[in-house]
């Protein structure tokens, strides 16, 4: 199951109290204070995981407690401090607190971390407060409370290219056909609810990562359809493909719509290279082939039979083209096919 959102409950570790002891000793007179340090909280941390892909884990979790810090003790012995938490989560997750709404950090790389709830500091023992005129001290100051506060997990896919279409156009299939990726696939009347995301390897040492982003329908960038749950997910893409349905009435009409809606919908989207594939080319005779349009808003038109596994050398070969050109700068990235 891909969840995409999850709300959890973080508390950091309450400090040990400092501990008033004075040290006892024969032959030792006046030993003075020896009372030590409690021990820090431990604190509550986020780590971006490379291996994980949802936020389905916090379905069944969603509440971590950090451990508190022992107290002090005699003969000026600190107490163990608390352990920390470290939550794994998707490369790909925005923080966001729950309360205020604002934005604590946007993981997008494996191993980067974000401390959400700091540990309680430990409290002073009485052997910090001895002075000249104050030997005896039986002073000594409990253990801080540690942070706790609600968090909001979003999940945004990291891939190189994000696969856009309306429902049932083939896009599960392409991505079947050219990674290993296997969704789940049948003959829907309607769109697939989850993105899924697959490797794709083009040669020795040249792979790319491709997701499959859930049909997409005229609304989608006001939320209808489940639009913003979607377009969301190329936010983070390198480079669009739009798959066109080539069995339509008038072929090229749904890119027209897929246009507009990333247009309005906005975030940088409609800057992003893009290529442009009429699918299911098996379902057409030679001459409905022919009148596939070439080219739509000046840009070239590729074919494949995602089903039949025809012209997919083809498109990954023009996809993996443009992400190197993207790579190599701005002014190449500029380029589209």
């Amino acid at each position: 199951m891909f969840i995409d959102r999850a709300k959890i409950e973080v508390s950091a570790g309450r400090g040990g109290d400092g501990c008033v002891s004075f040290r006892r000793e024969k032959y030792v007179p006046r030993g003075g204070p020896d009372g030590g340090d409690g021990g820090d909280g431990g604190s509550v941390i986020l780590e971006a995981g490379a291996h994980m892909r949802t936020l389905l884990d916090f379905r069944y979790q969603s509440v971590f407690r950090a451990e508190k810090g022992d107290q002090g003790k005699g003969n000026n012995m600190a107490g163990r401090g608390g352990a920390d938490v470290v939550i794994q989560v998707p490369a790909g997750t925005v923080v966001r607190d729950a309360r205020t709404q604002g934005a604590l950090a946007d993981l997008v790389a494996p191993g980067e971390r974000v401390l959400v709830a700091e540990g309680g500091r430990g409290g002073r023992g009485n052997a910090r407060f001895a002075t000249p005129t104050n030997r005896a001290p039986r002073r000594r100051e409990e253990g801080r409370e540690g942070g706790s506060r609600v968090i909001e997990l979003e999940l945004k896919l990291i891939a190189d290219v994000g696969i856009v279409g309306v429902p049932n156009v083939g896009k599960s299939t392409l991505l079947s056909k050219i990674s290993r990726a296997r969704p789940k696939i049948d003959s829907y009347p309607f769109t697939t609810l989850s993105p899924n995301l697959g490797l794709v390897r083009v040669g020795e040492g040249s792979d790319f990562v491709a997701a499959d982003i859930p049909g997409l329908i005229e609304g989608s960038h006001a939320g209808k359809g489940l639009g913003h749950e979607f377009l969301r997910h190329v936010e983070r893409t390198r480079m669009l493909l739009f798959l066109l349905d080539a069995s339509q009435e008038h072929p090229g009409s749904d890119y027209r719509l897929l246009a507009k809606e990333i247009e309005t919908y906005g975030k940088g989207l409609v800057a992003k290279p893009r290529v442009l594939c009429f699918n299911k080319a098996d379902l057409l005779d030679g001459e409905s082939l022919s009148r596939l349009p070439g080219e739509l808003d000046g840009m070239k038109v590729l074919r494949v039979s995602a089903l039949r596994g025809e012209g997919l050398k083809e498109l990954t070969a023009s996809l993996w083209q443009v992400l190197k050109k993207q790579a190599e700068g701005p002014e190449s990235a500029g380029d589209q096919t």
